[in-house]
């Protein structure tokens, strides 16, 4: 760091652009490149400001920033030493990939042996910063804009990657004014965090999501030769219809709905973490109205017309914590484009068993004013499968009146037609309802037990 001492002593500062370049550049592992101007200031203590900074790698930039001002030990500079107090950087603009290889833009190949240097900082701190994520093998993205950091005793130990964040500890706060993850939004978002030895914990993290104030912590252990994540999040009271958004435009349904989900998963990579995905997650409402079709008119004529889908209804409600990873390649919005009218959904409940990246239903179902609707099979976010999905109109003893499978792939779900079990017709239907099936006193497979019961 002798380049920032020589930064103080000379009058023309700029003169030693190229020099620090190439110190920092060494330092990083990274091109370093310094557009603008350099300056010299003495209040509050003394500071280096540096202009339109750069830092990249294979050519494409990682970072960079308006500005950049690194507070300086004034008594280490009456020692001949320097010491960098803080940095702070303003409008920075972060970009970081994850190539088809599983490695980041910020990695150099080759470099698991590389040695990083001893950093001991009392503030590292980011104004008016945007973050940008993209997977390339996953095609996730996320972006984050107006954030503002403020991370404090930040400390990195000298010595070998991989493993970096083995030997840091620090303690922090971060807050967004906006992230954007394909067609999720969120607002507020609010982080403190803390972390030392490879061991972190963000908590709380709080955000607004749907019209509602969601909250949850983040535990990370980079301690073992794996890294372990668990994760637990609750969101109350958010807004069905601001959900709906996602996949129509139109107003789908308005009422509130509960989410919340405990998730772990261990692993280097997105692939490895998918594969030990495990947890639950649970989406349940009450007193909600469906707009664009009336269901249990629907389901009156379903016998004569055979053209109306199960599993429409499975995307939006019991999918619900899922929908937008298995309805990308099937058109749910499409039941919105129907007769018109409304529906009233007296309960939803969608209680999902993650284990090994598999969600396996444990308790999913509803119920209109005059209809009771299940579902039970797996969806397997490792292959991004359906596995034997079924979605049933049910009696009052659970058994089944009409059904309907769909397997296959995300991207090209097989939807088979609808199956009927038992009649629809005239005055059976409302005996098929009470499980009174005088008719034929036939005895079924029970279908469904869990806790939303028939109507009424």
């Amino acid at each position: 760091m002798s380049v920032a001492v020589a930064l103080v002593v000379f009058v023309d500062t700029n003169a030693c652009k190229p020099q620090l370049e190439a110190t920092a550049t060494a330092a990083l592992g990274m091109e370093v490149r310094i557009d603008g101007r350099l300056g010299i200031g003495f209040f509050p203590g003394l500071f280096l400001t540096l202009r339109d900074v750069h830092i990249l790698n294979g050519g494409a930039d990682i970072v960079t920033t308006r500005e950049a001002r690194i507070g300086v030990g004034f008594i280490s500079l009456l020692r001949k030493k320097i010491r960098i107090r803080n940095i702070a950087l303003k409008q920075p603009r972060i970009t970081i990939e994850r190539g088809s290889d599983d490695r980041f833009n910020f990695e150099k190949p080759g470099a698991s042996g590389a040695t990083f240097p001893m950093l001991d900082l009392a503030e590292l701190s980011l104004s008016d910063a945007t973050f940008r994520y993209a997977d390339k093998q996953s095609g996730d993205a996320l972006e984050a804009m107006d954030c503002s950091m403020a991370l404090f005793r930040l400390h990195l130990a000298r010595g070998q990657g991989p493993g970096i964040l083995k030997n840091l500890a620090f303690t922090g706060e971060l807050a967004c004014g906006k992230i954007q993850a394909g067609r999720y939004a969120l607002s507020g978002l609010q982080v403190t965090a803390a972390g030392k030895h490879g061991v972190f914990d963000f908590k709380p993290v709080t955000m607004r999501v749907f019209g509602a104030q969601g909250s949850g912590s983040i535990h990370a252990d980079f301690s073992g030769a794996t890294p372990v994540y668990d994760a637990h999040f609750a969101l109350p009271g958010f807004q069905i219809r601001e959900a709906f958004k996602m996949l129509s435009p139109k107003q789908a349904a308005t009422g509130t709905m509960d989410f919340s989900a405990t998730l772990s998963m261990r692993g280097k990579t997105a692939h490895g973490m998918k594969r030990t995905l495990g947890g639950q997650v649970s989406l349940q409402g009450e007193h909600l109205t469906l707009i664009g079709m009336d269901l249990d008119q629907s389901f009156s004529r379903f016998e004569s017309s055979q053209n109306f889908n199960l599993v429409d209804l499975a995307a939006f409600f019991y999918a619900g914590p899922f929908a937008l990873v298995v309805t990308k390649g099937y058109n749910f919005a499409s039941i919105f484009q129907g007769s018109g009218g409304r529906s009233s959904i007296r309960k939803v409940v969608s209680n999902w068993k993650l284990r090994r990246g598999q969600a396996q239903a444990r308790d999913v179902a509803m119920v209109t004013d005059e209809n009771r609707i299940a579902l039970q099979g797996k969806l397997d976010f490792v292959n991004g499968r359906y596995d034997d999905v079924t979605v049933a109109l049910i009696d009052a003893m659970g058994c089944v009146i009409a059904r309907q499978e769909m397997h296959g792939s995300f991207q090209n779900p097989e939807v088979e037609k609808p199956s009927i079990l038992q009649s629809l017709a005239g005055p059976a239907l409302g005996l098929l309802k009470q499980g009174k099936d005088f008719l034929t006193g036939a005895e079924c497979d029970v279908f469904y037990t869990g806790s939303v019961a028939p109507p009424k």
